[in-house]
C-alpha cells in the first residue's frame, strides 16, 4: 500500500500539490515519515533497494561506458542485475563499450529503462518512461509492465500520454492546479463522460472544472 496523505509542494510561490490524499496497493507514505513494504525508511536506505526509479531525465558519468555504468551500479546496489536479458531486448548489446556520452536520446533513454528494471524491484516509480524510445522498445517496454503488474508489482506512472494511461493503468490520479480533479477507473470516467477514449473524456472534465476556481474532487 502506498498512502499519501496530505502532501503539499510548491516550486517558489507556485503551489503543485496541494493538500493531495490517496492510496495505492504498494508500500506505505504518509506525511512526515515513509514506509516501503512496512519498513520505516527513516535513517534506514534499504528501503532503495525495494524501489525501481526512471526519472524523466538523467545525468549519467559521461566518461564510462554502458557496461562500466552498469557494473558500477551493481556496484552501488552490492547486488547482481539481470540486466543482460533486458540489454538484449531492448537491442543495447551493441552500445557496451560505447561512451555514455556518445549515445543518442533514444539510446539513452533505453539505458535508462534498464537500471531501473535491471533489479525487478516490488515498486516502481517512472516519470514519462517512454519518452524517446522508439515504437519496437516502447511495445516491449509496456509488456514487461504489464507483466510486473500481473506479479503483484506495484507501478506508479506519470506521463501526459493518455492513450497509454488508457492502455496500463488500472487507476488514474488526474492532477489540475495542485488538485485531485479525478482518482479513479479510467473506463468509469470514460463512461460518465459518454467518451471511448481517455483523453476526450479528460478534456470533458478540463472543460467544466476550468469553469469553476475550486476544483472538486472525484474519486471512484
Amino acid at each position: 500500500m502506498v498512502e499519501l496523505s496530505n502532501i503539499r509542494k510548491s516550486f517558489g510561490k507556485l503551489p503543485v500539490l496541494n493538500g493531495v490524499s490517496m492510496n495505492i496497493a504498494g508500500g506505505k507514505i504518509v506525511t512526515r515519515e515513509i514506509f516501503v513494504n512496512g519498513q520505516n525508511i527513516k535513517d534506514n536506505p534499504v528501503y532503495r533497494h525495494l524501489i525501481g526509479y526512471l526519472p524523466q531525465t538523467t545525468r549519467f558519468p559521461e566518461n564510462l561506458s554502458v557496461r562500466e555504468f552498469l557494473r558500477m551500479i551493481e556496484d552501488v546496489r552490492m547486488a547482481k542485475g539481470k540486466s543482460g536479458e533486458l540489454l538484449s531486448l531492448f537491442a543495447l548489446d551493441r552500445f557496451l563499450n560505447k561512451s555514455l556520452r556518445n549515445l543518442s536520446g533514444g539510446t539513452r533513454q533505453k539505458v535508462n529503462v534498464v537500471l531501473s528494471l535491471m533489479f525487478y524491484p516490488s515498486v516502481y516509480i517512472m516519470d514519462e518512461p517512454t519518452v524517446g524510445l522508439d515504437p519496437v522498445s516502447r511495445v516491449r517496454f509496456k509488456e514487461l509492465l504489464k507483466k510486473e503488474k500481473e506479479n503483484g508489482k506495484t507501478l506508479l506512472l506519470v506521463t501526459h500520454l493518455l492513450s497509454e494511461a488508457e492502455e496500463l493503468a488500472d487507476e488514474i490520479v488526474f492532477l489540475m492546479d495542485g488538485y485531485i480533479c479525478y482518482h479513479g477507473d479510467p473506463k468509469v470516467l470514460m463512461a460518465e463522460q459518454k467518451e471511448n477514449t481517455l483523453e476526450k473524456a479528460i478534456a470533458g472534465m478540463m472543460e467544466v472544472s476550468t469553469q469553476n476556481s475550486n476544483p472538486n474532487i472525484n474519486s471512484r
